[in-house]
């Protein structure tokens, strides 16, 4: 749900906005003049702010500055019901994202917030990479397992972190792919440049192109100013291309080029830009199967996997739980202020029995929300929620939808957290979005 606010001195306007805003899902907030307009951007830091050009109090450009010096990366749409040609320069020269005339064309109106929230993501995720704390990602504090083909993917590490070669790592969901790309990083020649990652899957195909190599502005509809891609962002570290397998053919021919001529344009550019990082990828599919089959090209598969690295699900390393245990148990107590270091036989013969469909991810997980019901410093069985099933069986129930699944775990989660929803999307595994979503969806709300 975006966080809308409508400034304008005409209420007709204001009620108008409110509810046709309201009716496709926003939250909506209302302000009269500018100056209470500005209180609700700082107490509320809306996603989107309509505002009027002329109000009782001054001008919307001067709100517009303002907002801009807040924050950025919200998004502000100016209206008029007077055409002034220098104020439309002066609004878009001030990072407006659109300038539009009176009487509103309310669909209009909708698909220009639509597209503003669309770039609003991609904004952000450009901004700039997020600077890490390298200590945890070298060897010793992150990669923990003791059986023989972990031993081998780390000798791999200790011969790839010393050059700048393309690595494919392939791996279930939940195995730690994005974990050994970032020891790959850091314990290398790239440790003192920037790691980037992209999830390949998560964008539509034109906004991932952007994302990738940036655009220039005026390159579409709202690109109100030059961006820098992942690519350029990265500048001579590490661009991780998380999901690889759900490029689509068109990008995986723009990234073959890149690849190949080590360069690359930005959407709407005319001039090349050098490629200096080195690039690793990821998927938890089959790439060799996909290419078979026409949905990957082989060419770029070649350029990819210069050197492979295979991540065994849990369920084949057994041997390593009790140590990735315990490394988990030191890693959470530290983030939640606890003290559970003792672990019964009994638990842990109970942890290396299951088969672990969602791999390391899903023990962290299960170990997290195990911890955040601990009153003393003993894991207990009792506190390992590992089956959603098991909350069917207290009800003697024999079969239900796997929404219904879904929904009673999410409820014994928040119920489990006393409704803290900040522990519950930590403990679930999911995003903020995806736990609002859901919310909404199973009809949760408080």
């Amino acid at each position: 749900m975006s966080k809308i606010l409508v400034i304008d001195d005409d209420q007709k306007v204001r009620e108008i906005l409110n509810v046709d805003l309201k009716e496709i899902g926003h939250n909506v907030l209302l302000a009269e003049n500018g100056k209470k307009g500005l209180e609700l951007v700082e107490n509320f830091n809306p996603d989107i702010v309509i505002c009027d050009l002329v109000l009782p109090d001054g001008s919307g450009l001067t709100i517009l500055e303002k907002i801009k010096e807040f924050d950025t990366h919200i998004q502000v749409i100016l209206v008029t019901a007077y055409y002034d040609m220098s104020s439309i320069i002066k609004a878009m020269q001030k990072g407006s994202f659109d300038y539009l005339q009176k009487p509103l064309d309310l669909d209009q109106l909708k698909l220009k917030i639509s597209r503003a929230l669309e770039i609003q993501s991609i904004s952000q995720h450009l901004e700039s990479y997020t600077i890490v704390d390298s200590e945890e990602y070298k060897l010793e504090n992150s990669l923990v397992g003791r059986t023989p083909v972990m031993r081998e993917i780390v000798k791999n590490i200790g011969q790839l972190s010393s050059n700048r070669v393309s690595v494919l790592i392939q791996g279930e969901s939940g195995t730690g792919k994005e974990l050994i790309a970032k020891v790959i990083h850091y314990t290398g020649i790239s440790s003192g440049q920037p790691f980037v990652a992209v999830n390949c899957s998560a964008l539509s195909e034109n906004l991932l192109e952007s994302e990738l190599f940036g655009h220039v502005k005026g390159a579409f509809t709202g690109a109100i100013k030059e961006k820098k891609g992942k690519f350029e962002l990265a500048s001579e570290g590490t661009i991780f291309l998380d999901e690889i397998s759900e490029l689509s053919l068109h990008l995986q021919a723009k990234l073959l080029r890149v690849l190949q001529e080590r360069e690359f344009e930005k959407v709407g550019g005319e001039f090349s830009i050098p490629m200096k990082a080195r690039i690793l990828a990821a998927s938890n599919k089959n790439i060799e199967k996909l290419v078979q089959k026409g949905d990957f090209r082989e060419d770029l598969y070649y350029r990819l996997k210069v050197f492979t690295i295979s991540l065994p699900p849990l369920r084949n390393r057994k041997a390593d739980i009790p140590v990735i245990v315990t490394h988990f148990l030191r890693k959470i107590n530290k983030e939640l202020h606890k003290n559970v270091q003792k672990v019964p036989i009994e638990v842990m013969e109970y942890l290396q029995e299951y088969n672990w469909p969602g791999n390391v991810r899903e023990l962290e997980n299960i170990l997290y929300q195990a911890i955040v019901l601990s009153n003393n410093d003993v894991l207990l069985k009792e506190n390992l929620i590992i089956k959603p099933q098991n909350y069917l069986s207290e009800e003697n129930e024999i079969a239900v939808s796997l929404e219904e699944v879904e929904r009673r775990h999410i409820i014994k989660v928040l119920e489990m957290v006393n409704g803290d929803k900040v522990q519950a999307i930590r403990i679930l595994g999911i995003s903020k979005p995806t736990l609002y979503s859901k919310l909404k969806k199973y009809k949760l709300f408080n």
